[in-house]
């Protein structure tokens, strides 16, 4: 079975967060990195990974990405320091050709 995921996105400074769903996150992230698509994430330069969590199915995902976008930024911000508190790049050492 395919896994799905949410992820939080950030650009260089912290001060914007995307939140996203995908059922390929490695695929999703590049595309993000070489801003493949043009919108909020690329505008915005949201290119760093910073939070995700992983799901048995998209529907659950989706559910939960609805539920975190209706939330306020402290909520989010206190689930990403929970496991990432410096905020790194969680796709660090993936391997990305650019």
């Amino acid at each position: 079975m395919k896994k799905s995921h949410i992820y939080f996105l950030t650009n260089k400074n912290n001060t914007v967060i995307y939140i996203g769903v995908t059922s390929d996150l490695i695929k999703r992230i590049y595309q993000h990195k070489t801003k493949v698509y043009k919108g909020f994430a690329s505008r915005y330069n949201c290119d760093k990974l910073v939070y995700f969590e992983e799901f048995d199915d998209i529907n659950s995902a989706i559910i939960r990405e609805k539920q975190l976008k209706a939330g306020n930024r402290k909520r989010k911000e206190g689930l990403i320091n929970l496991d990432n508190p410096n905020w790194k790049d969680l796709s660090d050492g993936w391997l990305f050709n650019f």
